[in-house]
């Protein structure tokens, strides 16, 4: 079996970040969700992408819809909650010692 096994991340949910790269560079927001299989992220409200829906029982009409797309995981950073600047998660976790 070939089975990928979860990585520890440097980020989790609910961490506030920091983009670095891509089209969102600059931007923060919240963790909604941690892939660590494929390494990705979904922050709240960043890396939108169109959904095109079909008309279903649920939704007759269909329609497009925004929604998140999961961004790799080393193309965000934990930002300081107190100052709001980019950190390294161990510098984080020895303030608070």
């Amino acid at each position: 079996m070939n089975k990928e096994l979860p990585v520890k991340l440097h980020v989790k949910s609910g961490d506030t970040v920091k983009v670095i790269a891509g089209d969102e560079r600059g931007k923060t927001g919240v963790i909604k969700s941690v892939n660590r299989v494929t390494q990705r992220v979904i922050v709240d409200g960043l890396n939108l992408v169109t959904k095109h829906n079909k008309p279903s029982a649920k939704s007759p009409q269909g329609g497009i819809t925004k929604m998140e797309a999961p961004m790799h995981v080393s193309n965000v950073q934990a930002v300081d909650p107190k100052t709001g600047e980019r950190v390294r998660k161990n510098a984080l976790a020895t303030k608070k010692a």
